[in-house]
């Protein structure tokens, strides 16, 4: 813990009493760190203080006109180069030697965002409205997001920096609170909470969120809750949810596994998660470095999983001396523009016999704005995709279509309604009857289906 850097951002607007002392406070915390001050046009003589400050890791920026919290919140997140993300207000209220509490579930690869409930540890005893307003706010979002945070208005949260810097945020003032909360747990992030201490203010003292700021946060809550996330994202959530489909899927690729596997475009690991085990080496990776931090955590204490951030077209120099005996590319060689080349480059990371594994959306006809959506270069025909594999040295194995009512269900949906994307009904309804799909089958080879799986084995 006391090599992690923390980046911590401190929004500021009239805190001439408490702003020096706080940056003391937070300079005397132990951890590494770099202090990313934003001043929202204050004038009270904050900013002429802020002027003075004389340190290598403090940077400090100046809103030319008045934003808010969330502007300032936003512009500090961009400058963030530390590894774990803290924000700090710049009142006297929150203890920075509290920061290894916040960061210890972090660096433990537990979560991936902490927050510092003041209703779970000591804290000053401070307004019956304020209470009562974040306990109301509280409940109706644990009732939205389908969670039970304690503290969603707290100050102190800390976020793999990464995360903190792909999510989407819009609020300039305190509806930022409530905003960052349910884009967080839309995207399935491990979310903590941990006691912290709080010595609140009165008006008098200082004090700045307004009653009518609870209206103001309930707006940005509904906004970010029905707001759609990434396309992409949103099926990786989605595919999660798919138990039986996802189970039937392994069972196809599973008789094929070798003991060294590279997986290509892991995503957030739902398929991951049956490759490792029963000793095996698994090789992860992915090129979004959002997905790589999410395996990470995911597969932190396991020694033999690795997770590379890797662009799939340069595999073979990122895994190094590194040799697999099974490459595996679930849903993933169309995302690919020159899978052909990328193919290639397989070859020569794999042993002697070595097999490539292969799942891919089937059927040009059934190409729609949902492919394009999810930035999909092709849809795969079963003839094109075995004369490409055994050009490029493999033979083919199995090549066969799976999932033929599913099928019937994206053209409908997605070529004739249109849809870009997967209806969360439609899911449910689809992953229901995958036994009845999976057992059909079994017996009978259909000619077309929604995907393609093929297993090649490379030639001697």
């Amino acid at each position: 813990m006391q090599n992690v850097k923390l980046s911590i951002v401190i929004p500021v607007y009239n805190e001439i009493n408490t702003i020096l002392e706080l940056v003391r406070q937070v300079q005397d915390e132990k951890h590494p760190k770099e202090i990313i001050i934003v001043d929202d046009n204050s004038q009270d003589g904050t900013r002429e203080l802020l002027q003075q400050l004389r340190a290598d890791n403090i940077k400090v920026l100046y809103n030319p006109v008045n934003r808010g919290k969330g502007y300032c919140l936003r512009q500090g997140f961009q400058q963030a180069t530390g590894d774990i993300v803290i924000i700090q207000d710049a009142d006297l209220e929150y203890y920075p030697d509290e920061y290894g509490i916040l960061i210890s579930k972090i660096v433990e690869g537990k979560a991936d965002v902490v927050y510092g409930s003041r209703f779970l540890g000591a804290h000053r005893a401070f307004h019956f409205y304020h209470y009562v307003g974040n306990t109301v706010l509280n409940l109706i979002a644990n009732i939205a997001l389908n969670t039970n945070l304690t503290d969603l208005m707290t100050c102190y949260k800390a976020f793999r920096t990464p995360l903190i810097k792909s999510l989407v945020l819009k609020a300039d003032r305190f509806g930022i609170e409530p905003e960052i909360t349910a884009e967080i747990f839309k995207s399935g992030y491990k979310v903590y909470e941990v006691p912290i201490s709080y010595n609140g203010r009165s008006y008098d003292e200082g004090k700045k969120i307004k009653w009518t700021d609870f209206f103001a946060c309930l707006y940005w809550l509904f906004r970010s809750v029905f707001r759609g996330i990434d396309v992409g994202k949103d099926t990786l959530l989605r595919m999660t949810l798919m138990k039986n489909n996802n189970k039937w899927t392994y069972s196809k690729i599973q008789p094929y596994l070798g003991k060294k596997i590279l997986e290509l475009g892991s995503g957030i690991g739902t398929f991951s998660k049956f490759l490792v085990g029963r000793g095996r080496e698994v090789t992860l990776t992915d090129i979004n470095p959002e997905y790589v931090n999410h395996l990470q955590s995911r597969f932190t204490s396991n020694p033999a999983v690795k997770v590379l951030n890797a662009d799939a077209q340069k595999i073979n120099e990122l895994v190094g001396e590194a040799r697999f005996d099974t490459a595996v590319a679930i849903n993933m060689l169309e995302h690919v523009e020159n899978d052909g080349q990328l193919i290639g480059n397989l070859k020569k990371i794999l042993l002697k016999n070595g097999r490539l594994i292969i799942i891919v959306p089937a059927h040009k006809w059934l190409y729609g704005m949902f492919d394009k959506n999810l930035k999909h270069y092709r849809r795969y025909e079963k003839e094109p995709l075995q004369d490409l594999l055994e050009r490029e040295g493999f033979d083919v194995e199995k090549i066969e279509f799976m999932n033929a009512l599913s099928a019937l269900g994206w053209f409908f949906h997605f070529r004739v309604l249109g849809k870009k994307r997967i209806p969360a009904s439609s899911a449910v309804i689809g992953d229901k009857l995958i036994p009845l799909i999976a057992f059909i089958e079994r017996y009978i080879r259909f000619r077309f289906g929604l995907s393609l799986f093929c297993v090649a084995r490379l030639k001697e």
